[in-house]
């Protein structure tokens, strides 16, 4: 399949290859961190999570903070859903959980003393929007008592919304609590597909929020998309693109369905017959490439797209982009502290995952700790090769001499055993690479995940020992 002549003002940020995604598409981290989530051990404890803290404040504490906030609710089910919720319409519950998430926030804080400048806040779930407007007003209050936030023009503050939890003035409330961006889940406009996936969303519902979000003056609005939907197929992504590009968001992101109903009870409601053939789903992806090229948006990475004159844009021509378990993001300096139930924290060289029950989550900040139960200390391979993923996926180009300069080691000889790997993906046309530098061309920036897992060290030890982790996505 060969993509049609682009306008000559347009310049290609991706270039889509069928062949080449069929030969090579297979399971593989997402690459939110290095090493992966399935690689943290319980073997590290709120001790180590401590020592972290302490050696960030031995250095002088100078990076900024990022924080997530994990609110699990929900209203309702979406079976495509693999995210870590509770569905229930008792609000009593998250009355619980916010006393409780509060006097984490307040542990953190009082850890952070004195380092605790903010540049980013992203709250997910689940339904953040599940809380109320008095709730939210307590919630950013409680942050701003233990944290200092940057000012609105120089800090990235988002929230997850379901368009079906929300009005205009809730909309407008948001931003006057702080927010700036707001990430809308629309994932298909077609009712026969919503009906399909248990979401009801009517356009004009989405439309209402786009434009209050305007109205409201949030620096970015950004919708998400899946294809690979049960009773999806070419003609009703065309129909949804088009309403989408006609929306006119910042940024959209297009996410490929992953059916793993072994690992998510919600999408063993789904029926396997109603999902779109792989050949329906290569075709689906090349039709967003193609449209939303043709809009003018530029592909960042890793099912991104946004205007040419957004931050993620921006900040990737400059070589600054970055990517965390919120996705890309322009504070790369940035300490990541999460709260809430699986949050996951990323301080000093370590990462940190909290509990995912509400019980343990609550044993666990009734004995005023942390509810860490698992992680991993990075050491010096893991370093370097977190610094390779990393540039690889934001900026599609490796500079040998710049990861010579940071890191004890020969380029060419510690990475000795992956060039045969390295070379093969350069016969398929993915990468090029010399002396100086890898740099990932236009036909690989789809398939970066399977350059990425050359360097996972990780990976190949579990391929070795035949233990590959059945919880990866196909990389297309």
């Amino acid at each position: 399949m060969a993509a049609s002549a682009t306008p000559a003002s347009i310049v290609p940020s991706v270039e889509f290859d069928a062949n080449l995604i069929r030969k090579l598409n297979q399971l593989g981290p997402r690459y939110t961190s290095y090493p992966t989530a399935d690689r943290f051990s319980d073997a590290f404890s709120y001790g180590d999570y401590l020592q972290a803290v302490a050696s960030v404040r031995a250095r002088g504490g100078r990076n900024p903070l990022s924080l997530y906030l994990h609110i699990p609710f929900c209203d309702t089910v979406c079976y495509y859903c693999a995210c870590n919720k509770i569905v229930t319409k008792d609000r009593s519950k998250a009355v619980t959980y916010l006393s409780y998430l509060k006097r984490e926030i307040e542990i953190q804080g009082k850890l952070f003393a004195g380092m605790n400048r903010t540049e980013q806040l992203h709250f997910g779930g689940g339904t953040p929007t599940y809380l109320s407007d008095q709730q939210m007003d307590e919630l950013m209050a409680h942050l701003r008592r233990w944290f200092q936030f940057a000012p609105d023009d120089s800090g990235e503050y988002s929230i997850e919304v379901d368009p079906r939890t929300v009005s205009a003035a809730r909309v407008h409330n948001l931003r006057a609590q702080g927010f700036n961006r707001i990430s809308l889940g629309v994932q298909d406009f077609d009712p026969d597909v919503q009906k399909a996936v248990n979401r009801i969303q009517p356009e004009a519902q989405t439309l209402e929020v786009i434009n209050a979000a305007r109205e409201a003056k949030y620096r970015s609005v950004s919708i998400d998309l899946i294809y690979g939907l049960p009773r999806q197929n070419v003609m009703t992504m065309a129909q949804t693109l088009a309403k989408v590009i006609a929306a006119d968001p910042d940024r959209i992101a297009v996410y490929n369905y992953a059916h793993m109903p072994h690992l998510f009870k919600p999408q063993r409601r789904i029926a396997d017959q109603e999902l779109p053939s792989s050949d329906t789903k290569l075709d689906m992806l090349f039709l967003c490439i193609k449209r939303l090229t043709e809009a003018g948006y530029v592909y960042i990475g890793m099912d991104h797209f946004a205007k040419p004159g957004d931050e993620l844009a921006v900040a990737q021509r400059q070589g600054r982009l970055h990517r965390n378990f919120q996705g890309y993001s322009t504070h790369a300096e940035a300490d990541l502290v999460s709260c809430g139930v699986s949050a996951i924290s990323s301080v000093g060289a370590t990462y940190s995952q909290n509990v995912k029950t509400l019980d343990a989550y609550y044993d666990h900040i009734d004995k005023n700790e942390l509810p860490i139960v698992r992680g991993i200390k990075l050491n010096m391979d893991d370093a370097v090769r977190r610094a390779i993923i990393q540039m690889l996926m934001c900026n599609f180009e490796l500079s040998i001499a710049s990861i010579e300069l940071a890191y004890p080691i020969t380029f060419l000889t510690y990475f000795a055993a992956e060039q045969e790997m390295l070379q093969e993906l350069a016969a398929d046309g993915l990468l090029t690479i010399d002396a100086e530098w890898l740099t990932v061309t236009l036909k690989g920036r789809l398939l970066i995940r399977n350059i990425c897992m050359v360097f996972d060290r990780y990976l190949s030890a579990a391929r070795a020992a035949n233990t590959e982790s059945l919880r990866y996505s196909k990389t297309i």
